[in-house]
């Protein structure tokens, strides 16, 4: 079976949800919604009996070829917890945060002497968390003269430093200049006092551009920011405001990231318990991509994969294009993920079960993972389209059954989300915003193509999304119970008024605009239905047409 028999095999929710839909609006509309935060193939967990003697043999043999190679170092310490983060492990204490960094310089030099780390050189060292910048001046330049120490580090070795612009102060600054550090990444997320402290970020604007200043004043290292479209009371007003005062602060680079609502977060409570303003949609969060896009590109930023872009020649982005891509990464710290020669690793997230495997002279694994046989493909796959272009020949040389990706590339491209150059297919600006999705979709056809298995990856990473659905089905229960069943009858009415039954297996759906006016069309007087039916229109007006569907279908008992 080829992919295409796949295709006309599956469910139309299933081919809405694996292929996207066409639409006049890919770039809005073409998959009902992000499915994954990173895309990927799961691998095979090791039995934890076997974990170290595998790791020992990886460890204790010289590198087959000197490649580049990455080293993750986590700091799992917070200050303060954002609400739209998961990466939270602990909160800072003085005497905890010395233990746990005599366990991390110690699980460094334990790996100093294994031949696979100590024959080959490290390229890009980051330093990650957690908030790495709040650790004590003390302990940084311990792990930062470690690292020195312990790491074989390329002559142009990147080292990044992640924080917050809590820390840029003077004290911490001397030190990370002083052992290593050349690369800065701040989590500002928004220059907005207010959208900051809505989130848990601690200082206001003023604050923030000081301390960016200051530290490009030393003139010591790239210097990124990141900034988060799509947080809670963001609008592209505020939006053009944070990307004014990027290219005002003088850093050297950005990253424009996604927000993420998980169902069950932080963030998604204090939402839904009317703490904080609603989430941009995910429709909206495309219209703030396009636009922070555009302005960067007009501003002369020059854009180094999907999310990363640079204004000067300091900023290489070396790290994060070398982890997505085949590079091995070593792990270290509590927390810490990486891959060595066919294997990924977790380190422990707890810290005293890692630091109690640290002492034992064990590297301390929560999960170690033998990578699936397609990992090479995959790792392939991810690079080029992190690099906004896929070259089918390259993905074809590994295995000549891979042509048939073909007809999913034409599929995309038919749909706006790919552009064939003659030599690769390029992302659109609708493909770059559903990258993730279109990466994931590709690699489960991949597996598909190779084993005959089609597994359909999910992760609940756009809560803000399921709340417009819910938002009509509460309005339709209310109209049910007012208007004695005849709310079904008013359904069908409104679905002919706009082009068929919902339940119907066709390509394109009725749009939400048009199930609003038709119900304003409806002759019958609603009386008490009035606040109900207008809640409900009001929702249908803001939801995709793949969304207005599936909602229609639920109300209509077709699921």
């Amino acid at each position: 079976m080829g992919l295409e028999e796949l295709f006309e095999s599956l469910t139309e929710e299933q081919q809405i949800f694996q292929f996207g839909v066409e639409t006049d609006n890919p770039l809005a509309h073409a998959f009902p919604r992000k499915r994954v935060v990173h895309a990927g193939l799961n691998g095979t967990v090791v039995a934890p009996d076997e974990s170290q003697a595998i790791w020992q043999e990886i460890m204790s043999k010289p590198p087959q070829e000197k490649g580049t190679q990455t080293a993750y170092i986590h700091i799992p310490f917070c200050k303060t917890k954002c609400l739209y983060c998961g990466f939270f492990q602990n909160g800072t204490d003085q005497a905890v945060e010395d233990q746990y960094i005599d366990a991390l310089i110690k699980e460094l030099e334990a790996a100093a002497v294994a031949p696979r780390l100590k024959d080959s050189l490290i390229h890009a060292v980051f330093i990650g968390g957690g908030t790495p910048t709040s650790l004590s001046p003390r302990n940084m330049a311990r792990l930062l003269q470690a690292i020195q120490r312990c790491l074989p580090l390329a002559n142009d070795y990147e080292l990044t430093l992640e924080g917050r612009i809590h820390d840029v102060v003077p004290e911490n600054m001397e030190v990370w200049f002083a052992n290593g550090v050349n690369r800065v990444s701040l989590g500002v997320q928004s220059f907005h006092t207010e959208i900051r402290r809505n989130v848990g970020r601690l200082d206001d604007q003023e604050t923030v551009l000081k301390h960016l200043e200051n530290l490009c004043s030393y003139n010591q290292s790239a210097n990124v920011i990141d900034l988060i479209y799509g947080l809670p009371g963001q609008d592209l007003d505020i939006w053009k405001e944070d990307l004014d005062l990027l290219m005002a602060s003088g850093v050297d680079g950005c990253d424009l990231y996604q927000l993420n609502v998980f169902d069950g977060s932080d963030l998604n409570k204090a939402i839904q318990a009317g703490r904080l303003p609603a989430a941009a949609t995910t429709e909206y969060q495309s219209a703030m991509f396009s636009f922070g896009k555009n302005y960067l590109a007009q501003h002369g930023y020059k854009r180094l994969n999907i999310c990363h872009w640079s204004c000067t020649n300091r900023e290489r982005s070396l790290y994060n294009t070398l982890a997505r891509s085949a590079a091995p990464m070593f792990p270290f710290g509590s927390g810490a993920g990486g891959h060595v020669d066919g294997y990924s690793t977790m380190l422990h997230r707890i810290i005293q079960p890692y630091e109690a495997y640290v002492q034992m002279g064990k590297k301390p694994f929560m999960a170690l993972m033998k990578q699936s046989p397609l990992e090479p493909i995959v790792e392939e796959v991810q690079a080029q389209f992190e690099m906004g272009a896929v070259n089918l020949q390259t993905i074809i040389a590994f295995d000549a059954r891979l042509k048939d990706l073909q007809w999913v590339f034409d599929l995309w491209q038919k749909r706006g989300l790919l552009a064939f150059n003659g030599i690769q297919y390029e992302l659109t600006e609708a493909g770059q915003f559903w990258q993730v999705n279109l990466t994931q979709s590709t690699l489960e056809c991949i597996q598909f193509i190779m084993t005959g298995q089609n597994a359909i990856a999910v992760e609940k990473v756009a809560a803000q999304d399921s709340a417009k659905a819910d938002a009509m089905v509460q309005a339709m229960k209310k109209m049910k119970e007012m208007y004695s069943g005849h709310g079904v009858e008013v359904m069908k009415k409104m679905a002919e008024m706009s082009g068929g039954h919902p339940s119907a297996r066709k390509r394109g759906a009725m749009s939400g605009k048009k199930g609003a006016e038709a119900m304003k069309q409806m002759e019958n007087p609603m009386g008490d239905m009035a606040d109900p039916m207008k809640k409900m229109a009001e929702a249908m007006n803001r939801m995709s047409p793949e969304e207005l569907q599936a909602v229609m279908k639920r109300m209509m008992g077709d699921d």
